[in-house]
């Protein structure tokens, strides 16, 4: 499994559509899969009721990971900006790492400000994800614009970018290594390190060999598509 952070408490950013809850279940997962105990996902996601790390529950539950969210065990209740008074737990507790996915956007992220007391300088990594192919993140100038208006709307920093850009199935090995060059800029704009270049596991040998021929040394970090149904990709 690629490395991350050591921070305990990891809360994740970005724009709507970025990949920010795909990659925090991944990260669930593989932390899992590499042997981690007392993980949690924390889904702080109260503004868009679509695509939200608790819908995975129920996997993430079977290989140990806890999930809190929403006060309702129920899908009925998605769309219901409720969150359970026991998602403070894995925050508090100083045993858990905590993987928090926070809303899109700064109105999304607006939710954080009710949790800051637990963002300990030394105990979280506020991570923002950043996908190129998004209209709004497309160039340096826009995705600073979006780091910024967090950063405004929380009063937190962002610690650290992580690259997912893709164009769904049509991903290529160069768009992925495109996309971490480009978050790269970013990265350097506000100082701040880029921790990962998100791709899927068939394009892996491809950006690992990218990396090779071009002398890089970023860390490659496969994702899944946990969050998205089968049936979307499906050719009629």
């Amino acid at each position: 499994m690629p490395h991350i952070t050591d921070k305990r408490i990891i809360a994740v950013v970005g724009h709507y559509g970025s990949g920010k809850t795909e990659f925090s279940v991944s990260l669930a997962f593989q932390l899992a899969a590499a042997g981690e105990k007392n993980i949690a996902v924390v889904d702080l996601d109260i503004a868009n009721p679509y695509f939200r790390s608790r819908e995975r529950k129920e996997e993430l539950a079977a290989v140990g990971v806890e999930v809190s969210g929403s006060a309702y065990d129920c899908e009925i209740t998605a769309e219901l900006p409720a969150l359970a008074s026991w998602i403070r737990k894995p925050l508090e507790n100083p045993d858990m790492r905590a993987i928090v996915d926070v809303g899109g956007d700064n109105s999304g992220a607006k939710i954080l400000n009710q949790f800051k007391k637990y963002f300990l300088k030394d105990e979280h990594e506020l991570i923002c994800v950043i996908n190129r192919s998004r209209p709004e993140t497309s160039t340096v100038d826009g995705a600073l614009y979006h780091i910024n208006a967090i950063e405004n709307e929380t009063g937190l920093k962002i610690t650290a970018l992580v690259s997912n850009t893709h164009f769904l199935m049509e991903t290529t090995a160069e768009d992925v290594y495109s996309g971490w060059k480009f978050c790269t800029e970013v990265a350097k704009a506000k100082n701040i390190p880029v921790l990962a270049a998100c791709c899927m596991e068939r394009e892996v040998p491809a950006l690992e060999e990218i990396r090779r021929q071009e002398n890089e040394k970023f860390v490659i970090m496969p994702i899944g598509l946990h969050m998205r149904q089968s049936w979307l990709d499906r050719k009629l």
